[in-house]
C-alpha cells in the first residue's frame, strides 16, 4: 500500500474538491515536515528564511499539483510532499547563498548543507545511549569529537544516519528516498554507525541506537 487508509480517504475527498479534508491531509503532516526541513536550513539561510513559510510554501504547491499526484501515486503522500520541500529549499540555497559561493553553489547543484545545531543533536542522539552518566564527557569536548566524526564519515552514511535519527524516518521511508533496497539501508546505517564508533574509541559499536 502507498497510503494509509486516512491518507486514500482524505486524497479521495480532497480529489472531490473538499477543502477541509485537503487541509486535514496537510496538516497531518506539518510537523514532520517542519522537522525536515529544520534540519536541512542551515544558519545562513534561516537568518533570511523561516521554516514556517517553507512550510506554507510547500503546502500551496502541493494543494496546487494534488490532481497530478493523486492521478499517480507513485509515492507516499509524505514523502511527496518532502519532496516538494527538499526543491524548495534547494533553491531558497541557490537564491540566497549558492550565489554568494561558487563552491557552495556547486554543493547546492547536488545536496543540501546540514544545519549547524542538527548536527549537534545527532550527535547527542548518537552518543548519549553509549554511555552511562559518569562517563559522559564534558558537554564541549562532547560535541567537539562528534561533529568531528560526522565530519569524516562519507556522505552515504552521515546521510542515512541523518535521515534516521534526525528526520525519524522509517526503513522503507529512507530506501524510498536514496533509491536502494531497506537491507541495503540497514547495511548502510550499520556500517555508519561501526565507523563512527571506531571514530569516537567505542569498543561495542552494536551498542549504538
Amino acid at each position: 500500500m502507498v497510503n494509509d487508509e486516512v491518507t486514500v480517504d482524505l486524497l479521495d475527498r480532497a480529489a472531490r474538491g473538499e477543502r477541509g479534508a485537503l487541509d486535514r491531509l496537510l496538516d497531518r503532516h506539518r510537523g514532520r515536515l517542519r522537522r525536515m526541513i529544520a534540519v536541512r536550513m542551515d544558519a545562513r539561510l534561516s537568518a533570511r528564511v523561516d521554516p514556517s513559510d517553507v512550510v506554507q510554501e510547500t503546502f500551496a504547491e502541493a494543494a496546487r499539483k494534488l490532481p497530478e499526484y493523486a492521478a499517480e501515486l507513485r509515492a507516499p503522500f509524505y514523502l511527496w510532499l518532502r519532496q516538494l520541500a527538499w526543491r524548495r529549499l534547494l533553491d531558497l540555497s541557490r537564491k540566497h547563498i549558492a550565489a554568494r559561493c561558487r563552491s557552495v553553489k556547486d554543493q547546492a547543484e547536488r545536496e543540501l548543507p546540514l544545519a549547524g545545531e542538527s548536527v549537534v543533536r545527532l550527535a547527542a542522539r548518537l552518543v548519549a545511549s553509549q554511555t552511562s552518566p559518569s562517563e559522559h564527557l564534558e558537554r564541549k569536548e562532547l560535541r567537539g569529537r562528534v561533529r568531528a566524526a560526522l565530519v569524516r564519515l562519507q556522505p552515504p552514511h552521515q546521510e542515512v544516519l541523518v535521515l534516521r535519527f534526525l528526520e525519524e524516518l522509517s526503513t522503507s521511508e529512507i530506501a524510498s528516498i536514496l533509491g536502494i533496497t531497506e537491507r541495503a539501508v540497514r547495511y548502510r546505517q550499520r556500517l555508519a554507525m561501526e565507523r563512527l564508533a571506531r571514530l569516537l574509541g567505542h569498543e561495542n559499536p552494536e551498542d549504538a541506537p
